[in-house]
């Protein structure tokens, strides 16, 4: 990340964070209060593999004083070469000047079609994080904070009930810019916030 702060301060660039995450029908359980002696329940249709992807960024703007979360979801759908794309495409018509855009090597990110798109942008700077170390990603904290936190011991009936939940959880942290900078100070990279 050394060389993609250094680019972006030279560039004068967005620094932006970007990967993808599953919010699948089955609840993630955690400990949860009750009455006493009344253990809890949650009710939950099983062997049903339907889910929401979801890709999202964490971005940082270039004088560093502003943390923005963007997001799209796909529900019953898998994140492809395409998706991405359209996705880079929306960031781009969101975020003005540079970019420097750090992900990891999904291979939805290595394919010819995305490699060629980027090769197009001028705009976009990229920086491959490592596949090992998925810590130093700050979205991978923004899944953890919603999968465990709003999204834990939720069951839906439907997958119109997960995208709707889904979407209201991802929304909730993206309208909280301390909890956005949270996610930036949890990462192993020493990127410095105004």
């Amino acid at each position: 990340m050394g060389s993609g702060q250094k680019k972006a301060r030279q560039l004068n660039a967005w620094i932006v964070f970007l990967d993808e995450a599953g919010f699948l029908m089955a609840p993630l359980l955690r400990r949860s209060w009750a009455l006493q002696a009344h253990t809890p329940q949650i009710y939950h249709r099983t062997r049903h593999h339907r889910k929401v992807s979801a890709i999202a960024t964490v971005c940082v703007s270039p004088g560093r004083a502003r943390v923005a979360c963007l997001f799209r979801l796909y529900p019953d759908q898998s994140i492809d070469a395409a998706r991405v794309i359209g996705f880079v495409q929306a960031l781009l018509r969101q975020l003005r000047g540079p970019i420097v855009l750090l992900w990891d090597s999904l291979k939805a990110h290595r394919a010819r079609l995305t490699t060629d798109f980027l090769a197009q942008k001028r705009r976009i700077h990229l920086v491959l994080l490592p596949t090992y170390a998925p810590e130093l990603n700050p979205v991978e904290y923004l899944w953890s904070d919603a999968k465990l936190g709003e999204m834990a011991n939720f069951a839906p009936v439907d997958l119109d009930a997960l995208t709707v939940k889904t979407r209201h959880t991802l929304r909730s942290i993206q309208h909280q810019p301390q909890r956005l900078r949270s996610l930036l100070a949890h990462s192993p990279l020493s990127l410095r916030l105004k």
